[in-house]
C-alpha cells in the first residue's frame, strides 16, 4: 500500500507546478529586491541624519540575524499551517519595518524599522519560504532546476530593484523611497494564493515519514553532513551581505563614479539569475557538495584578484559579472542537499537552520563592515576575512555525504 501511494504521488508530482512557481518567483523577487538595495540608502540616510556607517551597518547587521533567527520559526510554522499565512505576515511585518525605517529619527527606530521588522519580514517572505513551498509540490527529479529557478528569481529582484532604488533615490529622496517599497509588498499575499498549503498536502509529500518536530532536529544535529552544511553557509552569509551593504560606499571611497555601483549591483542580479539557473541544472547532474566547494574556491580568488589589480571601473564591472555569476549559486544545491538527506517533511525549519547560519555570518560582514571602517578607514581587513572564510567554506563542503539520512526504524516491522 505505501510503494502504490508512493508510485501514484510520484506520478502526480513528476509535471512542474508552474502557477505555483511563476507566483513564488515573484514573491521572492519582491522581497529580495529591497532588502538587497539597502546599500543605496547608506550615505543619503546618513548624510541627512548625521549618524556613521556603524550606527547604518548595526541596523543592516540586525536585519540579516532577525531574518536568521526568524527562518527555522516561521519555516516551521509554514510545514504545520501553510505557506500562505506565513507570506502573508511577512509582508505585514516587511511593510512596516520599511515605512518606520523611512520616518526613523532616531538609530533605535532605525534599529527597530530597517532591522528587526524588515529582517523578520524577509525571513518569513523570503524564497526559503517559497523554495519549501516548490520542494512539496515538484518531483525529487526536478527540485534542483525548481530551486535553481526560484533563486534566480530572487536575484532577478536584486537586478530589478538596483536601479529602481536609485532612480527614485535620486527623483523623491531615499525616504519616500523606502515608503513605495513598503507598498509594493503588500501585493504579496494575492500573489501568495496558489502556495495555499502546507508539508502534508503537498503532491509529493505524503510519502515522506511522520516525524515530531523533536525528532526531525534530534536527527539533523546527529548527522555530520547536514552540520558541516550548516558551518559552511555561514560564509556565503559574511560574504555577500558586506558586499550588499558596502559596496556602493565602498566604490565611491576608492574615487570611482557612484554610477558604477548602481551598474555593479545590478550586474550582481543580472548574472546571478544566469548563475542561479546554471546551478540548478549543474546541481542536478553532479555533486553538489563538490561544487559548493568550487563556488567558494572561485569567490576567495576573485576578491583576491580584484583587491590585488589596480581597480578601475572595468574592473568593478568584471567583478560584479563574475561575482554575480557565484552570488546565490549556493542556494539551489544547499537546499537541494537538506531535502536529499531528511526529505520535504521538515524542510522549511531544517532549511531555515541552515539559512540561520547563513544569516549569522551576514550580521557579521555587514557589522564588521561598518565598524571596522569606522576603526581602520578601510573595508579591506573584511575583504580579506572573507577571503580565508572562502578557503575554509571550501573545506568543509568537499567531505559532505550526498545521500538520504540513515533511518533503520523507518525498516523495522511494526509491532
Amino acid at each position: 500500500m505505501t510503494m502504490t501511494a508512493a508510485a501514484v504521488n510520484t506520478r502526480s508530482g513528476s509535471k512542474i507546478p508552474w502557477l505555483i512557481i511563476i507566483c513564488g518567483c515573484l514573491i521572492a523577487a519582491l522581497t529580495f529586491g529591497p532588502r538587497s538595495a539597502m546599500g543605496f540608502f547608506q550615505l543619503p540616510m546618513l548624510a541627512e541624519k548625521g549618524w556613521d556607517r556603524t550606527t547604518f551597518g548595526l541596523a543592516m547587521a540586525i536585519q540579516n540575524l532577525c531574518w536568521g533567527l526568524g527562518q527555522p520559526i516561521f519555516g516551521a510554522i509554514a510545514d504545520r499551517f501553510g505557506s500562505w499565512r506565513v507570506l502573508t505576515l511577512g509582508a505585514v511585518l516587511y511593510a512596516l519595518g520599511l515605512y518606520l525605517m523611512a520616518h526613523a529619527d532616531s538609530a533605535g527606530m532605525l534599529h527597530l524599522g530597517g532591522g528587526v521588522l524588515v529582517g523578520l519580514g524577509v525571513a518569513a517572505g523570503s524564497f526559503s519560504i517559497v523554495l519549501a513551498a516548490f520542494a512539496r509540490n515538484t518531483n525529487p527529479r526536478n527540485r534542483s532546476i525548481v530551486f535553481g529557478i526560484g533563486t534566480a528569481a530572487g536575484s532577478a529582484g536584486m537586478f530589478i530593484f538596483a536601479p529602481i532604488s536609485q532612480g527614485l533615490i535620486d527623483a523623491y529622496g531615499w525616504s519616500d523611497t523606502l515608503v513605495y517599497m513598503s507598498l509594493a509588498m503588500l501585493v504579496i499575499p494575492v500573489l501568495a494564493i496558489p502556495l495555499v498549503g502546507n508539508s502534508r498536502s503537498g503532491k509529493v509529500s505524503q510519502a515522506e515519514i511522520e516525524q515530531t518536530l523533536g525528532q526531525a532536529l534530534s536527527e539533523a544535529f546527529g548527522h555530520k553532513s547536514y552540520l558541516l552544511l550548516v558551518s559552511g553557509f555561514f560564509v556565503c552569509g559574511f560574504q555577500v551581505a558586506f558586499i550588499t551593504a558596502h559596496f556602493p560606499a565602498y566604490i565611491r571611497d576608492i574615487g570611482i563614479d557612484a554610477r558604477y555601483a548602481v551598474i555593479a549591483l545590478a550586474l550582481i542580479g543580472f548574472f546571478n539569475v544566469i548563475g542561479s539557473l546554471a546551478s540548478g541544472v549543474i546541481g542536478q547532474k553532479y555533486s553538489k557538495p563538490h561544487f559548493l566547494a568550487w563556488i567558494y574556491l572561485a569567490r576567495s580568488a576573485l576578491v583576491t584578484a580584484f583587491l590585488l589589480l589596480p581597480q578601475t571601473p572595468t574592473s568593478v564591472v568584471v567583478f560584479a559579472i563574475i561575482m554575480g555569476l557565484l552570488w546565490l549559486s549556493t542556494v539551489p544545491p544547499t537546499n537541494g542537499l537538506v531535502a536529499i538527506m531528511f526529505g520535504t517533511r521538515h524542510l522549511g525549519m531544517l532549511g531555515g537552520i541552515v539559512f540561520f547560519s547563513h544569516q549569522i555570518g551576514s550580521f557579521l560582514g555587514v557589522w564588521l563592515g561598518g565598524y571596522l571602517y569606522d576603526h581602520f578607514g578601510s573595508y579591506n581587513p573584511v575583504w580579506w576575512l572573507g577571503v580565508i572564510l572562502g578557503l575554509f567554506a571550501a573545506a568543509v563542503h568537499w567531505p559532505i555525504k550526498e545521500r538520504p539520512v540513515a533511518r533503520p526504524a523507518v525498516l523495522a516491522p511494526a509491532e
